[in-house]
This record gives structure tokens, sequence and C-alpha cells, in this order.
């Protein structure tokens, strides 16, 4: 099934303007100066979903959709900042603790959010779209997520990610929105005409999991290079407005190599420690004891590091796709992440307005070492590469996506 990726982007679009709309409603609710920070759409295998919410603590309220689309949207909080939000609704009435306190808090401010977040898609659609009363949730990880989604015999989940943000408090929240499957990449497909180009859909959650072992090659690197044991966290494959992919960084300073690449699909590849982790993982690699920081020994250690993560990253795309991918010399960078990616898609949107963004974490166990890698495919030759994807031979051995 193909869908059009101009469709995507329309649907990204009223995600986004679904989640001003509920970040507008919260601002007039608690007072408080709100904004939609991101908004992203994931597509992963259900079993995945699992990496994104494992170790988290959640508020928040459920709601499920009927008619124009079908699905279940989630407002969800993590706890601290649902304590900021009850103290906004109702300052020194009780806390988080009260489970009838929290459950009015909570289920009011969701159930105008959730209306305002709906209302754009039902529009666009001219359909209506029916709403059940919201449902308190308290839970810990995937337990926030609606029945159902975790379910290994599901093609795949289609999940709409919206980050809001409070610019003067610690208020935030996420809305999750996961329509159903089926129906869903029903009103993707392609229309007829237009000159966008079309993707695969089925194989993009191969893509995802294609580059979650190219992620566990470079973390294999990390590893062999310094001696310290590395894993992959969560890899996961994103279409997001281009102008939020700096955001989607974040200002946190960072250290690291960017790569062009150049094949079927070209783009880019960024690999960004932590200055914390930065330091650590050169000079893990540098025979002699240097002075604390990231000097030009480190620089060197780090360059040649990425080389070696880049090539294990890319060769697994180039041998699924048959097809070649070279990469540039690395070019190290120290900077806030969002400046560094700026550049970036600053090039890629002279012919796109979304990126597809690929995005896997790579951490030690303790957590004192992270990796982040950012790849940005040129989505019409990532349309290419998908639509050469040999299915059988993709899939892993599990039958997973």
């Amino acid at each position: 099934m193909y869908v059009d990726i101009q469709s995507l982007e329309t649907f990204s679009r009223l995600a986004s303007e679904g989640a001003s709309t509920a970040a507008d409603s919260l601002g007039t609710l608690t007072g408080t100066d709100v904004y939609v920070d991101v908004t992203d759409v994931t597509l992963m295998a259900a079993g995945d979903l699992r990496d994104t919410f494992t170790g988290r603590e959640f508020v928040g309220v459920e709601v499920g959709l009927e008619g124009g689309i079908a699905g279940q949207t989630v407002m969800a909080f993590e706890t601290d900042a649902a304590e900021v939000l009850l103290d906004k609704l109702m300052p020194g009435d009780g806390s988080i603790e009260d489970e009838a306190f929290a459950r009015s808090g909570v289920q009011e401010a969701g159930n105008i959010m959730t209306s305002g977040f709906i209302d754009g898609w039902a529009d666009h659609l001219g359909v209506g779209i029916d709403m059940t009363p919201p449902s308190y949730v308290r839970a810990s990880g995937t337990d926030i997520l609606p029945d159902g989604a975790l379910d290994t015999d599901r093609s795949g989940v289609f999940m709409f990610e919206s980050k809001i943000r409070s610019l003067s408090d610690e208020l935030e929240f996420t809305i999750y929105m996961l329509p159903e499957y089926a129906g869903f990449t029903e009103m993707l497909q392609r229309t007829g005409g237009g000159s966008a180009p079309a993707i695969p859909v089925e194989k993009l959650p191969e893509f995802n999991q294609m580059t979650k072992q190219g992620a566990t090659s470079a973390a294999d690197n990390i590893t062999m290079m310094t001696g310290t044991e590395t894993d992959v966290e969560v890899s996961r494959l994103r279409f997001v407005p281009i102008q939020d992919v700096p955001s989607e960084v974040g200002d946190d300073t960072v250290a690291g190599t960017i790569f062009e690449l150049h094949g079927n699909p070209s783009g880019y590849l960024a690999i960004l420690f932590d200055e914390a982790s930065a330091e650590e993982v050169a000079q893990g690699m540098i025979p002699t004891e240097t002075e604390p920081g990231i000097g030009e020994m480190e620089r060197g250690a780090l360059r040649e590091l990425g080389n070696i993560m880049t090539s294990g990253f890319i060769d697994g795309w180039a041998n699924v796709l048959q097809t070649s991918i070279e990469h540039t010399p690395p070019q190290f960078i120290h900077d806030m992440g969002s400046a560094v990616m700026d550049p970036l898609v600053s090039r890629l949107g002279r012919t796109q307005e979304h990126a597809f963004i690929i995005d896997s974490t790579i951490r030690t166990p303790d957590g004192d070492v992270r990796c982040d890698i950012y790849a940005l495919p040129d989505q019409h030759e990532l349309a290419a590469a998908l639509d050469n994807i040999d299915t059988e031979a993709s899939v892993g051995a599990d039958g997973a996506l």
C-alpha cells in the first residue's frame, strides 16, 4: 500500500494545529503561557513502543474515537507535570496523591484539550468524529497506552506525538494519538495525480528495523573501541516538519561528527554525544592521560569513532537496498544541538517541507554515556529506496517488522 507524502504532511499539520488549540486551552485554564514544542508522526512495529514508555510514570486521560477516524487518543502528563497542572487549576486544594482530586482536575483539562485537538481533524475530513468521555488513567510505562497498542500481530502503529510546554513553569505534557492502523493508511493512500513521492507504508517499519540493526552495529563499535559496554535504547523513524528538527535535538551542548551521505538515499548523519559522554568516550580511546575537556586529541578520537560508527550504521542500508552509500570525511562539531542541525535542515528544506528523521539513542547500562544518532535522508530518494526493499529478505527471523 502506497501513501502520498503530501497526505502525511497534511495530517502532520492537522496534529500540530490541534496541539496548538489544546495548548491555548491549557493556557486559558491555567493562566500560563504555553506553546507546542514539536509534533511528529512515528511509524513503528507495535513492540517498539515499549522502548519509548518504559520506566516513566504518567497521569492523563484516554479518549476513544469513532466516525471519520477511529482510534484512541491519550493525553499524558508525567507525574511531576501533573502536580504543576493541578496546582495551577486548583491551587492549595489537594495533591496528586488524592485520587478523587487528581481525577477531577486532569479529566477537566483533558476533556477541553482533547476536544480542541480533534475538532480540526473533523473539519478537514468533513465528517463527524465522536469521542468517548475522557477516562482518567494513572499508569506506569506502556500501561498508559490504549488497549491493543502493543498487539504484535498488528502491521504497525502510527503515533502522533505533540509535546506542549510552558514558558515559565515546569509544566509539560504530551498528546499521543494512535489512529486505527488499517483505516488510517486507507486515508493516506494516493488518490491519483499529484507530484509528491509515494511511500510503500508497509516497508517503513522494515526500514526502521534495518536502522535499529545499524544502531546496534554502531553501539558495538563504541564498545570495541573504548571498552565501555553500550546498547541501543531506542530507534525509531519519525516524520517531522523540517523546521522542527532542531527542536527535536534540543539546546544542550553536544560534541560529535556530521557526515553527508551520497548514494541512495543521500542525506545527512549526525552522531552526537553530550559533553560529558564525548569526553569519557574519547579519553577511553586515547592511550595517554590528557587535560580535562575536549581538546585536539579528543576531537581526533571522536572523528575516528564517528567514521567507524557511520560505516556500521549505513552498511546495513546499502546491503538491503542493494545500492552504494558513501559518506564524506567527518566534520567535528561542538555546539548546541539545535545549532548543529540548523544548517542541515536548511539544505534539505530547499526541496522538502517535512523530513523523515531516524533517531537512535545509545547508552551505557548505568546511563553515564549517551550518544544520539540522527539520520536525515532525502525523502524522494528514500521513497525510491523503500520501493526496492525485498520484504521477505528484510523481515527479521521473529517475523517482527
